[in-house]
């Protein structure tokens, strides 16, 4: 199922993420996302997700295909060339893939392989702009495709950047470029979320706010210093010291569902970026007043 599409008929949608495994055996992987689709709409397939090493997403997310399983596929554009990335869309669309989330990808030196050789050969807006053609039929060299692309194709954002301009800029031409979702980097502070969503000429492209649970003054710490456009307040990091160290996975829930109440006032769903932490879920879905019953 399409992404718009949820988003159309429920009114709001709720998606999560996975990571596909540092190895050949996709069954841990796959187990959590199954326990993941009980909580929400659609699963996030990460593709090198901090440059790192790991089995091609288009696998695990053929995999939650076969499980009724709804992935939103990201495609980086960091280590394949304009051939590979067609030909990897192409491929996602015939193993009923449907949905594409284009990323331009973290950098080389972030990674478990920093002598690699970053490609970048096209970067996201360019990729959804390549995207959107070959749903009209064609590549990006005017050659005719025999079936058409079919994929709904979605964009990332960072309203909490420091350069807010520049995001706004970005988000326009995401979507002129053929964006029909948006989610967003990890959203901190509310406020500055609904300005942001105030400016932003969407045209009637969904977004979801990226929420993270941050579960310790130790992450929030490593997070400021290492992951662009997330900003984790002192008042965060307040709560958390302030926390019994066994309490702070409900704390650190609650000011997630809590901050993702807030963002849903301006949006149209939630992204709950919670890698390694799915139990956490049903208390930030809770939290957030958007849990299943």
């Amino acid at each position: 199922m399409k992404l718009t599409e949820i988003v159309r008929e429920r009114g709001l949608a709720v998606t999560a993420e996975v990571a596909p495994p540092k190895g050949s055996d996709p069954a841990a992987a796959l187990g959590e996302a199954r326990k993941l689709a009980a909580l929400v709409d659609a699963i996030n397939v990460t593709d090198g997700q901090g440059a790192a090493m790991r089995m091609s997403p288009i696998a695990l997310a053929r995999l939650m295909v076969e499980e009724g399983i709804v992935p939103v596929w990201q495609a980086t554009c960091r280590d394949r060339n304009r051939i590979a990335l067609q030909a990897d869309l192409l491929a996602a669309d015939a193993l009923g893939v449907e949905n594409a989330l284009i990323v331009t990808g973290d950098h080389m030196v972030l990674g478990d392989h920093p002598d690699a050789k970053p490609v970048f050969d096209l970067d996201s807006v360019q990729l959804l702009h390549v995207a959107a053609e070959m749903l009209e039929g064609h590549d990006l060299a005017g050659n005719a495709l025999d079936t058409p692309l079919d994929l709904c194709l979605g964009a990332v954002v960072a309203p909490e950047a420091d350069n807010v301009e520049l995001q706004l800029i970005k988000l326009r031409k995401k979507i002129d470029s053929g964006a029909e979702f948006i989610q967003t980097q990890a959203i901190f502070d509310p406020a500055a979320f609904a300005r942001f969503m105030e400016r932003a000429d969407l045209q009637g492209v969904p977004v979801l706010a990226g929420i993270i649970p941050v579960t310790s003054p130790q992450a929030a710490r490593f997070m400021n210093a290492r992951i662009p456009g997330v900003n984790v307040p002192t008042w965060v990091i307040q709560l958390l010291n302030e926390a019994e160290v066994s309490d702070r996975p409900k704390v650190a829930a609650q000011i997630a569902g809590q901050i993702g109440a807030s963002a849903l006032e301006h949006c149209q769903g939630l992204h709950i970026m919670a890698q390694g932490r799915s139990r956490m879920l049903p208390d930030i879905l809770s939290f957030a007043g958007v849990a299943r019953a």
